[in-house]
């Protein structure tokens, strides 16, 4: 077994975002030579998340809709005392930081409709850094 860990950035444009990085994903394991193993997806931002999902325009919008609606930016949060930015940091609770994913033949060995998406929370950034870890054959 070999260990490989790598990053790359992200720049946003936009508050909410949903941006697709499978391909990107899929050069860096190919890069370490890596046919059979896990990667695993981790962002290092608390407003930001990673997910899988299908890569559908009506499920991205309804899913920037469900989250906007279940957390508003109508409401005043003790941590926007802070920075302002009370309802990125909530939605991130209810998705995730990480994936882990298997590797199969040398790329990211997911379902037919499935992609692996950063969404950004609190936009836009630039630099937002995103973290692999891969242990394979």
């Amino acid at each position: 077994m070999k260990f490989k860990s790598t990053s790359f950035k992200i720049n946003s444009n936009k508050p909410f975002e949903i941006i697709d990085i499978t391909n990107k994903i899929n050069q860096e394991i190919a890069s370490f030579g890596a046919n059979e193993g896990i990667v695993n997806i981790f962002s290092k931002h608390s407003t930001s998340a990673i997910v899988v999902n299908e890569n559908e325009t009506g499920l991205l919008k309804d899913l920037e809709f469900t989250l906007s609606n279940l957390i508003s930016d109508e409401y005043s949060y003790q941590h926007d005392k802070i920075d302002n930015n009370a309802s990125a940091h909530l939605k991130s609770f209810l998705l995730s930081s990480s994936e882990t994913i298997p590797i199969k033949d040398s790329k990211l060995d997911l379902g037919t409709w499935q992609s692996v998406f950063f969404i950004e929370l609190d936009g836009p950034r630039n630099s937002r850094n995103v973290s692999l870890a891969i242990i394979f054959e």
